[in-house]
């Protein structure tokens, strides 16, 4: 049975980004030797989007108050760069997860299909 998943970011200064995710993002981890630092992540999901183009992969973060969530990495030093823009599916932001790898999203995320929370208008329970 499949347990969880494993994600790679690339970057191109792996020490910066790990010491970034563990002290300023505060994920927990462990050294896999050689200072190979593995790190814990929240519960995840996952989503299959159509594409014309080459495929392409996105990294989210998700939080429960995106203002507030915000206002702590700022507070450690992270510059966010652009403004939080509100998605039909979720209301997102783009910020750099660690300094040398692509940036991410970190979003509020809608309910998803399971969840017990209200469903914005279009958005339909599966379960």
């Amino acid at each position: 049975m499949i347990n969880g998943a494993h994600v790679i970011l690339c970057s191109q200064d792996a020490k910066a980004d790990r010491a970034f995710i563990r002290d300023v993002l505060a994920f927990p981890g462990v050294d896999a030797g050689g200072g190979w630092l593995i790190f814990k992540l929240p519960p995840a999901e996952i989503a299959v989007h159509p594409t014309e183009g080459a495929p392409q992969h996105e990294f989210r973060l998700m939080c429960d108050d995106l203002d507030a969530q915000l206002g702590e990495l700022r507070a450690r030093g992270v510059e966010i760069t652009r403004p939080v823009s509100e998605q039909r599916w979720r209301m997102r932001c783009v910020c750099p997860v660690a300094p040398n790898c692509r940036c991410t999203n970190l979003a509020t995320p809608w309910p998803t299909v399971c969840d017990t929370r209200a469903a914005p208008p279009g958005v339909h329970r599966m379960c």
